[in-house]
């Protein structure tokens, strides 16, 4: 019998009773398994996000979303002149952004059809999320209220531009904010299948992917 043919078997043989060992050693430990996610209703839940350290403000997906996926952000507690954005790239280049969501310190500032923090993924794209902080407005007007409602829908990326009547009495102001960078990024964590960010100043977003498994 040739005994170059069996060195391969038994290889993988003795390879396999190695992990069988391994996996007998360490009970519970499943080296496969994807970083910061759990299951529930059908869903994998995912913390992966993280920080560009290129671009420390940018928050984006390790793993880009997909049609369907529901993407939970839940701002903890935003300033009253911070605005948290979502925005997904609107051309291939992403020279140009197109603003999926808004919050601001009432919740969220865009119109929903459900929950503020939960958004439904309908095309596979690239998305990304910062913070910004515009001034606080002093205008006065029968539809201006504390914080700014209404943003240009396409503009480049990371940029924020409140229009309506209420940004048109603040425009010296605001055209001075609009070239302040984004506020960066201070620490990131993971609670779990949660992904928590921390910015300068100290608010915080808790950010979740659900994507489903059938």
């Amino acid at each position: 019998m040739n005994l170059r043919n069996l060195a391969l078997p038994l290889m993988l043989a003795s390879a396999g009773a190695a992990t069988a060992q391994t996996r007998t050693d360490l009970p519970g430990v499943d080296v496969t398994a994807p970083a910061y996610t759990s299951t529930h209703g059908g869903y994998l839940i995912s913390g992966d996000f993280k920080v560009d350290p290129r671009m420390p403000y940018v928050v984006f997906p390790a793993q880009a979303l997909a049609k369907d996926d529901i993407l939970s952000i839940e701002p903890v507690h935003l300033q009253d002149d911070e605005y948290l954005v979502l925005q997904e790239c609107a051309t291939a280049d992403c020279t140009r952004a197109a603003i999926v969501r808004v919050w601001n310190a009432d919740g969220a500032a865009s119109r929903t059809t459900n929950s503020g923090s939960r958004i439904w993924i309908t095309h596979e794209s690239k998305y990304f999320i910062w913070l910004k902080r515009l001034p606080l407005t002093s205008a006065q007007c029968a539809t201006c209220r504390g914080h700014y409602y209404q943003f240009v829908e396409v503009s480049p990326p990371m940029t924020l531009i409140p229009e309506g009547e209420m940004a048109a009495l603040d425009k010296e102001r605001l055209d001075k904010a609009y070239d302040e960078p984004p506020v960066k990024v201070q620490g990131e964590t993971h609670e779990g299948s949660t992904y928590v960010v921390t910015y300068e100043g100290g608010s915080k977003v808790r950010i979740r992917r659900m994507h489903g498994m059938r």
